[in-house]
């Protein structure tokens, strides 16, 4: 990890703040990407001299590139590419209007897409890299309902990441692509929400923000596929795809998990 330059989009907060803060512990460089700049120019402040702050709208093709381009101006390359930042929504599919879905697309699919097409060049020409997408459970099994278009948009981030692995598995074996598939995580990404939503921090079993960061920055330093941040998720996973009738395992927990607003 030392002396690596990490990309962190969503770093101004949450898991991509405490993303930065582990790597520059281990020795790494960190390049740090949101749109409320006051809030990143404290935490890349606070990091020190190892720290780079770009207000960037990931949602923007030209400001993924501006920001690969800082990265490189200030660092000489880039080693890896966490794209971390998303948005969630609290709207049943029967709600759903087109702004709706559009911008759950938008922010949790388009975004990685943009990071992706502008480090990949970057990468093809050292024959090295990785690209880290923070995804989400709901993406793998959509168990809470009110998070709709949120789970469906994840589904598809998956979806383009394998896409992605596949793609560069024979050409380029040394870029390296992986999905991280969180739960629920104590940050405040559930006040975030479109149409608001549950203060994250404050639902039930909850996982340490510190331990989800811990565990994405080792997949740095042991690049693997996909990772599960709790064990108890991908045995659920292979419980709910093995199953005959998946229908069954829809009439327990967690599917009857209803998030409340606050």
């Amino acid at each position: 990890m030392q002396d690596k330059v990490i990309v962190i989009t969503g770093a101004s907060s949450g898991i991509g703040e405490k993303l930065a803060e582990v790597a520059v512990a281990r020795g790494a460089r960190v390049v740090l990407a949101a749109r409320r700049a006051p809030e990143l120019a404290e935490v890349a402040a606070r990091l020190g001299e190892g720290a780079l702050a770009v207000p960037t709208d990931v949602t923007r093709r030209a400001d993924n590139e501006a920001l690969r381009d800082q990265a490189i101006a200030r660092f000489g390359q880039i080693d890896a590419w966490i794209a971390n930042a998303g948005r969630g929504i609290t709207r049943s599919v029967a709600q759903l209007t087109d702004e709706d879905l559009d911008e759950m697309i938008t922010m949790n699919v388009k975004s990685v897409l943009y990071g992706v097409q502008a480090v990949l060049p970057h990468f093809r020409e050292r024959g090295r890299g990785h690209v880290i997408a923070v995804s989400s459970m709901l993406g793998r099994i959509p168990f809470v309902s009110i998070r709709s278009a949120y789970s469906a948009a994840k589904a598809a981030l998956n979806s383009l990441m394998t896409s992605l692995r596949l793609e560069l598995r024979q050409e380029l074996p040394g870029i390296h692509v992986s999905t991280v598939l969180p739960g629920v995580v104590a940050t405040p990404f559930g006040n975030n929400a479109r149409h608001g939503g549950a203060d994250s921090r404050a639902l039930p079993n909850a996982q340490p923000v510190e331990d989800v960061a811990a565990m994405i920055i080792d997949l740095i330093e042991h690049p693997r596929a996909e990772l599960y941040t709790r064990p108890e998720m991908r045995e659920f996973a292979g419980r709910y795809y093995g199953a005959e009738d998946v229908g069954v395992l829809e009439d327990q927990p967690p599917f009857n998990f209803i998030p409340v607003r606050r």
